[in-house]
């Protein structure tokens, strides 16, 4: 199944992973499915937390390029934001767990959790601008996490860091080893949340997610219509996803 999701004794801790074979790309049936897993986590009362996790080695290369065109995007970026403002709307505490690289529509699904859990060999990045584009709700999210200026480097630049300079920055919770990664994680869950009232938990992320809520509300609108009006319709943002797919270096027009 594209997504697997799985329960611990009581139960008290979920787990979403989803897969793809081509690094967990986010596809737009992919993207379905994750939504809907979350919806048939809603009712569950006696939950403390809810892990994102990508299937293999790497959590998420992103959003599928294939799916990157003109016509592709009026359709799948608005279904990326309502899955991103779905997992925000989950009322338990989330954690991305992650492995590998997390790039791209991957990084802005991390980006809505409260937590970001990485192996130490892990990988952020948001690599759009090498293909003509930004990341549209990174670019909203991500300065609320970890400030204007890292965050717009990391927009500009496209280049990935790594899990220890983002944990330095704030933004990744703690590091493990790879092979250890789950079961730290599951040990942290043991001597934190998992000591809290649920019904407690779920009335404190709510209130702890408000700023971020706000600025979804605020703007995510706005830079999805920069996106789909005014840059999807250039030439560039056209050439970029093409060159991608034929392999070789865009050639920019600067319009």
């Amino acid at each position: 199944m594209p997504v697997d999701v799985s329960f611990n004794a009581g139960p008290t801790r979920a787990s979403v992973v989803f897969r793809h074979p081509t690094g967990n790309i986010l596809t737009l049936e992919l993207m379905r499915q994750i939504r809907a897993a979350l919806e048939d986590l809603l009712e569950s009362r006696h939950l403390r937390l809810l892990t994102i996790e990508g299937a293999g080695a790497d959590f998420c290369f992103g959003a599928s390029v294939v799916e990157h065109t003109r016509e592709h995007m009026r359709i799948v970026l608005p279904e990326m934001h309502a899955l991103i403002r779905d997992l925000i709307a989950v009322p338990v505490p989330t954690a991305a767990v992650v492995s590998g690289r997390c790039l791209g529509g991957g990084f802005e699904l991390a980006l809505a959790c409260d937590y970001i859990f990485a192996a130490e060999d892990a990988t952020f990045g948001l690599p759009e601008i090498k293909l003509g584009a930004f990341p549209p709700a990174a670019s909203v999210l991500l300065p609320r996490r970890v400030g204007v200026a890292r965050s717009t480097a990391a927009i500009l630049a496209g280049e990935p860091q790594s899990a220890r300079s983002w944990c330095d920055a704030g933004l990744v919770a703690w590091t493990a080893p790879a092979a250890s990664l789950r079961a730290e994680t599951e040990a942290w869950f043991d001597r934190t949340l998992a000591r809290h009232s649920a019904e407690a938990l779920r009335h404190a992320v709510r209130v702890a997610r408000k700023p971020i809520e706000r600025a979804l509300d605020e703007e995510l609108d706005e830079v999805e219509r920069l996106y789909l009006l005014d840059l999807g319709v250039t030439h560039d943002a056209t050439e970029g996803v093409q060159a991608f797919l034929e392999k070789r270096a865009p050639r920019w027009k600067d319009e």
